[in-house]
């Protein structure tokens, strides 16, 4: 009866912090959407909402963001430099900033190729033909699922220390614990809700180490997204369900035969190149690196000249321009 008793003070505790973490995940996600609105357009496929910028005119670019970020990471200088040169199309990821998570795939992860056919499938209505295709750490993969699943689109292929091949080992306890069911109900919300802007300040700077950040870079991100309740379960999902995939993807790099442009720092331990981009370079016939001395995880803006010129150089390399 005791143990029953006890039971059931814990179940009720647990409760009361659920329901209490809920309400101030509500109150902080609101608030995020609400100071961080969407700056593009809103377009239906299959169901699932999927938000992209365009800007500019000229030959397509599809732009694709990494883990935990949006598609504000390219408007915050890139877009700029590229729009009177570019159709620029720049997309929210399943799950971050304003597009939704794939129905079928919450709690599974969404896998490379299933963002690719999603955001694919978004690109034609609008006409998207011919592209350029830029992807961003986990973007890089999606961006490498796109060109062999959707070739017809893609003229072109970018990485911006991009996700490409398999690593040693596991990714730690944090991403088999917070995929879980209680951690993506209990412990991401809790996380989501107790997520400081200190706290957000310096898990951005690690990102990129040893670069500096922007000045402004954070309140244009609207960082506060990225600890949306949805984006931390989508990342963390996302993430630790990619390994297999990357493993069939690879072999098939081969059959690339595009122009491809690999920029990758060289102290880049997020995405190390010597595991990705080096690698790639030797898979696929018609890739170049530039292997940028000293530059961190975000080489598009440690680096920006260098990751502009190797898009230019995708476009000439292309017929495009």
């Amino acid at each position: 009866m005791r143990r029953k008793l006890i039971a059931l003070v814990v179940l009720a505790l647990l409760g009361a912090c659920a329901a209490y973490v809920e309400g101030s995940n509500m109150r902080n996600n609101s608030a995020a959407f609400r100071e961080t609105p969407p700056s593009g357009q809103f377009l239906d496929v299959g169901g699932t909402q999927v938000h992209v910028h365009v800007e500019g005119s000229g030959p397509d670019l599809i732009l694709i963001h990494g883990a935990g970020g949006n598609l504000r990471d390219f408007t915050f200088s890139m877009v700029d430099e590229l729009k009177d040169e570019f159709r620029i199309i720049a997309f929210d990821r399943p799950g971050h900033g304003y597009t939704q998570r794939i129905a079928s795939r919450e709690g599974l992860g969404e896998s490379p190729a299933e963002q690719a056919a999603l955001l694919s499938a978004a690109a034609a209505q609008l006409d998207v033909e011919d592209a350029v295709i830029v992807g961003h750490s986990f973007g890089g993969i999606v961006s490498l699922a796109w060109a062999l699943n959707h070739p017809e689109q893609i003229s072109a292929l970018v990485t911006l220390g991009g996700v490409s091949n398999e690593w040693e080992g596991d990714l730690g306890s944090w991403y088999t614990t917070t995929t879980g069911f209680l951690g993506r109900n209990i412990l991401l919300p809790t996380l989501s809700a107790l997520a400081t802007r200190k706290r957000l300040e310096g898990t951005t700077a690690g990102i990129f180490e040893p670069d500096p950040v922007p000045e402004g870079y954070l309140s244009h991100m609207g960082v506060e997204l990225s600890k949306a309740t949805v984006t931390l379960q989508a990342t963390t999902q996302q993430v630790n369900f990619l390994k297999p995939h990357v493993v069939e993807m690879q072999k098939r790099y081969g059959g690339l035969t595009i122009p491809i442009e690999l920029v990758h720092g060289t102290a880049d331990t997020t995405v190390p190149i010597n595991v990705h981009a080096r690698v790639l370079a030797s898979q696929a016939p018609n890739a170049n690196l530039t292997a940028l001395e000293g530059v961190g995880h975000m080489p598009h803006h440690a680096a920006e000249p260098q990751a502009i010129a190797a898009i230019r150089r995708a476009a000439n390399r292309a017929g495009l321009r």
